[in-house]
């Protein structure tokens, strides 16, 4: 069993509002769930209920620009910002259940924001998950890569990429579900968004020997949106000895929202098991 809560502080960028799963007791350890680009921390109450029901406290918010959040719909504004945002979100958590053990668990441009953000100056978490991460973005031609930044700077909000729902997941429910959910951003995504994302990877990948904390990495085979490889830029930059890739033969880009969810769920579950502090 588990409750919910909800809330919203003033973050960077404007109001960041945020929602939690807890478990009816005492936490074994807090989860600080960060999600992807144009969607929200709703899609994600199947994977705070299920941990929650094992104990653990799963905090997380809406990005500016997504969900219940203030901002121009999907215009992240800033991957440092964002970063921010999370780390404000962090410490609330820590307030709430002092003592307790964090992990930040990030999927695609959650992932990024998570790296961006363990990569900026040392954090004090116990682990990092993270879910088809975007190092290597195989979506957009070189042209919109190239003009990107000035796009960005001259037309913040001007739509430049339509992402491809079929491609997040190999069930059909999943795709109409996130299709009809009108706190999903089914336009294409703002210029500033794009150019962000595309900054933080190189920005990322320029730093990954400073990934020093425990990090479980899941990546389906058959992503689209961000290439498998990007894993493999993982295993072979990132500075922490204890690192673990999980490679999903055939799954899409939301490993957690496809047919074998539950046996990525089960994966996350005993890794985190297995990082919890010894008592």
């Amino acid at each position: 069993m588990s409750r919910t809560k909800e809330d919203a502080f003033e973050g960077r960028g404007g109001r960041i509002f945020w929602r939690a799963w807890l478990p009816d007791g005492s936490a074994r350890a807090v989860v600080v769930l960060v999600h992807g680009v144009a969607e929200h921390s709703g899609r994600y109450a199947h994977v705070g209920e299920a941990l929650a029901g094992t104990g653990y406290a799963v905090y997380a918010l809406d990005h500016i620009g997504h969900g219940r959040s203030g901002g121009h719909r999907a215009n992240l504004d800033s991957v440092d910002g964002a970063a921010d945002n999370v780390e404000q979100l962090r410490s609330i958590a820590e307030q709430q259940h002092p003592g307790a053990p964090v992990f930040l668990l990030g999927h695609s441009m959650g992932s990024l924001i998570v790296l961006y953000l363990a990569t900026r100056a040392p954090i004090e978490v116990a682990g990092l998950v993270l879910s088809a991460p975007p190092l290597d973005i195989p979506v957009g031609n070189p042209l919109q890569r190239v003009f990107a930044p000035v796009l960005s700077k001259l037309t913040p909000n001007l739509g430049v990429l339509q992402l491809d729902s079929s491609t997040i997941s190999r069930d059909p429910a999943v795709v109409a579900a996130y299709d009809n959910d009108p706190l999903v951003f089914r336009g294409k995504l703002p210029a500033r968004t794009g150019a962000e994302i595309l900054a933080a990877t190189e920005t990322v990948k320029g730093r990954l020997a400073a990934l020093t904390v425990p990090t479980l990495v899941l990546h389906g085979t058959a992503d689209a949106l961000a290439a498998p490889s990007s894993s493999d830029m993982l295993e072979r930059g990132a500075g922490a000895k204890d690192l673990t890739v999980i490679r999903y033969d055939g799954l899409y880009h939301e490993v957690f929202n496809e047919p074998e969810r539950d046996t990525v769920l089960a994966d996350v579950q005993r890794w985190l098991q297995t990082h919890l502090p010894a008592q």
